[in-house]
């Protein structure tokens, strides 16, 4: 008798291992088919392109991954970024910051004199807009992400929405939002995101919102109840990549072990800043602009280029 139910449990113990190997098989094939792989980053001497900032020894792992929200209808990375956000991951992936660079930020976009930065991407695409920021910053940007507004949308919806941060209160054509947590679907959290003109600093309020639903986003995909869940974690998955494009050297692998070495983060570990600037003005063709605070901004490249980030969030006092 003992021997049949060892063989039971053998058994059982092979088909549970082949279950998972074939989920895990399915979810390869499913980032394999659906993410697309581009020319995302700058090649030095190609286009004028510089080398990218040497890595200082201090920064050891750390991770500086570069996401775009794009709202192309056509191919992703493609079409205005309405969303710059650096994402610094800490060497001893403990914690997480995210650094939001406003769209009207005025700086040196080379081949094109001074310009907003998200001139940038439009000019040059994802490469230009990497090269304006490693300059800005003078850290290197390690990989970068694109992607389009309605896989924001639908991966809000595919983990059954988001709890977001509400900081400044307000209302868009369909939904009225209240300070504090607010539970989103896709379309509510993509109106939340869009909404500026009736924010009280406009595109800097809406860097703030993007940011909140972005944190909300990444908390809610690392976890349990979307990591345990095979048919949750499978829309995920499927939802983010379709409308996803990624550096060439961004592997489905590095892209998997990326993901699992944040899997313990919690919220109090994930911060937010905006890139410094010291006020608003006007461009020489009359366009709205948000001014560079120069010395804020070297203490954000140092603080990056060192990964010191907790210790910067800590001084500007970031929520």
């Amino acid at each position: 008798m003992r021997r049949v139910v060892a063989m039971a449990l053998a058994l059982l113990l092979l088909l549970l291992v082949g279950v998972v190997a074939a989920y895990l098989l399915f979810l390869n094939h499913t980032l394999t088919a659906n993410v697309k792989h581009q020319s995302l980053l700058p090649t030095p001497g190609v286009s004028g392109a510089a080398a990218p900032p040497a890595r200082k020894a201090a920064a050891k792992d750390a991770q500086n991954i570069l996401i775009i929200g794009s709202d192309s209808r056509t191919t992703v990375a493609e079409g205005r970024s309405d969303v710059i956000v650096l994402m610094h991951v800490a060497a001893d992936r403990k914690t997480v910051t995210l650094v939001h660079f406003p769209r009207d930020l005025y700086v040196s976009v080379p081949g094109h004199a001074k310009d907003k930065i998200n001139a940038a991407f439009a000019y040059g695409g994802a490469p230009l807009l990497v090269e304006t920021l490693q300059n800005l910053i003078g850290v290197p940007i390690d990989h970068v992400a694109v992607l389009g507004f309605d896989g924001f949308q639908k991966m809000t919806d595919a983990v059954g929405g988001v709890d977001v941060y509400v900081e400044e209160p307000g209302s868009s054509t369909a939904y009225k939002y209240h300070k504090g947590y607010q539970h989103m679907d896709g379309a509510e959290a993509l109106a939340f995101v869009r909404e500026r003109h009736a924010l009280s600093e406009g595109d800097i309020s809406r860097g703030r919102r993007q940011q909140a639903f972005i944190k909300a986003l990444l908390l809610k995909s690392l976890s349990r109840s979307v990591l345990t869940n095979p048919v949750t974690l499978a829309r995920f998955v499927d939802a983010g990549t379709k409308n996803l494009a990624v550096d060439n050297g961004f592997s489905v692998a590095d892209m998997r072990s990326e993901a699992f070495s944040m899997r313990n983060l919690r919220s109090s570990d994930i911060a937010f800043v905006t890139a410094p600037f010291t006020g608003f003005g006007t461009a020489p063709n009359g366009g709205s602009i948000d001014i560079v605070d120069e010395p804020g901004m070297q203490a954000l490249g140092e603080a990056l280029q060192n990964d010191q980030m907790s210790t910067y969030t800590d001084q500007t006092h970031t929520p």
